[in-house]
């Protein structure tokens, strides 16, 4: 790895305290391997990774690593509304940021777990919650990594907060500069790894049955339980409940090699454009999603639901065929259509009724392993709300609950045991410059307390088959144990 020099760094102006206006900004020198960054900086308190591993021509153009953040927003279960507590950090976000650079330059960034959604809405609690994990932890980052992908190029970016005097800010960016060059300097076997501890008893945990796929592996379901749960899914249905609900069964399997171990062999195997990696403490995230929940940009706003998905084979006339039967299929450009309905409802509520725009409709994309039906939403936010209030009208993404959401996340919260935690939350970050992008986290990993987490499901319809949901979750649960095992 090529590792700047203080030169490098800075090399007009030598002496930090006078260089010019923060951010301080200095550049990466060519052919930087990520890797070995983030082999340097795992061992920092909340290390994130938002990592364009698998980038694509309109999407996973940046990357973005960052640790030490200088305050910890998080929530608890108890919290009346937790999102209010980003509120502070408005002004912050609304500062200018640095032009021709990538979108985060430091802020807020890390999780908004699935159970938030439950403080923003009247959701009961989970059955169960043996293996805890706050429903917001975000950090608030002074620096950060930028990667442009499509350029071949980066920056080490230092914002001097929380300092608001300039030359104060001018001198603690300074200081942060010259710590990130010595973590940089380090060789990855001189750093201590995270801790891992052994798995906690089962007896500790919510029921765990043993599945078909791997003695090892264990789920909150019962044998034949989640089959009936989706039987329940479709009666709701039929009687005019909801139209679709996302039913998951949460897998556990022991951790045999730690949070790091399993991110990269993740990227290494099942690369995506919303791929990344958090560290929240005493529990990580790892995760190989290819779903934007929300992107913003100068009150603009995207989110690009996925409903409909097929394998890739490897033979490429084989995967057209199957992408053109995807295309096709009725059952699946209905729940498309249904979750872009629901999120044009979910951002009207906070954009202009004139610019919410359906961008694309059904459109066909191809990722590792498999394809899938994408479709694109646009809207202005309205002059009189911001971002948090975008996340309180749309949080959680609607293609992993179901709609109508509401009524979709209390029959979730009916009939899965156990918490998802930030399984089908969002990973991400909000900038300085009113910029943001948040993933949903689908194929999603977590690890707590000696285990991993690894949460399989789909979206129910009336057409759908108990068994054949069923052995698409088994199906799943095989593509996740070989990308992390």
């Amino acid at each position: 790895m090529v590792i700047p020099t203080p030169a490098d760094l800075h090399p007009a102006t030598p002496d930090f305290t006078s260089a010019g206006d923060c951010p301080l900004i200095a550049p990466l020198p060519p052919q930087t391997d990520l890797r070995e960054v983030f082999l340097r900086l795992c061992h920092l308190p909340h290390c994130l990774w938002l990592d364009s591993a698998k980038p694509m021509p309109d999407l996973g153009r940046y990357s973005f690593l960052t640790a030490d953040p200088i305050e910890i927003v998080s929530a608890t279960d108890d919290d009346d509304d937790p999102l209010a507590k980003l509120q502070k950090f408005i002004p912050l976000l609304s500062q200018s940021a640095a032009p021709g650079l990538p979108p985060f330059q430091g802020g807020l960034a890390g999780v908004l777990g699935y159970e938030l959604g439950r403080l923003l809405e009247p959701i009961p609690a989970p059955r169960f919650n043996d293996l805890p994990t706050p429903p917001l932890c975000l950090g608030l980052y002074d620096w950060t990594i930028a990667v442009d992908h499509q350029q071949n190029c980066g920056w080490i970016i230092s914002q001097g907060w929380p300092e608001t005097d300039p030359d104060r800010r001018r001198i603690a960016a300074a200081r942060r500069m010259q710590q990130i060059q010595w973590w940089l300097g380090c060789t990855p076997t001189a750093m201590p790894r995270p801790p891992r501890s052994a798995p906690r008893a089962h007896d500790a945990l919510a029921p765990q049955f043993r599945t078909p796929i791997d003695p090892s592996l264990t789920s909150n379901f019962a044998p034949g339980e989640f089959r009936t749960a989706v039987g329940d899914v479709i009666d709701y249905i039929r009687r005019g409940d909801a139209f679709q609900v996302n039913l998951a069964q949460r897998l556990l399997y022991p951790d045999q090699h730690g949070a790091v171990a399993a991110y990269l062999r993740m990227r290494s195997r099942n690369a995506a454009p919303f791929a990344g990696y958090f560290d929240g403490g005493d529990w990580q995230v790892v995760s190989a999603s290819p779903e934007r929940f929300l992107q913003i940009d100068d009150r603009f706003v995207e989110t690009r639901p996925i409903k409909g998905t097929c394998p890739r084979t490897g033979d490429a006339a084989v995967d057209q065929q199957l992408g053109a039967q995807l295309l096709s299929s009725l059952k699946d450009r209905a729940e498309n259509v249904m979750i872009v309905d629901l999120m044009r409802n979910d951002l009207s509520r906070v954009c202009n009724d004139d610019s919410i725009d359906v961008a694309g409709l059904c459109e066909l994309e191809q990722y590792e392993c498999v394809q899938h039906l994408v479709s694109r939403v646009h809207g202005r936010l309205r002059d009189d709300v911001d971002v948090v209030d975008l996340l309180r009208a749309s949080f959680p993404g609607g293609s992993i609950t179901g709609a109508p959401k509401v009524r979709a996340m209390q029959i979730i919260a009916e009939l899965e045991p156990t918490a998802r935690g930030p399984y089908c939350g969002s990973l991400g970050y909000l900038s300085t410059g009113g910029r943001g992008d948040l993933n949903i986290l689908i194929r999603t990993v977590t690890c707590r307390d000696g285990w991993l987490q690894m949460p399989v499901g789909g979206g129910i319809t009336s057409r759908s088959k108990p068994e054949q949901e069923e052995q698409e979750t088994w199906d799943k649960a095989e593509g996740m144990l070989r990308a992390v095992l």
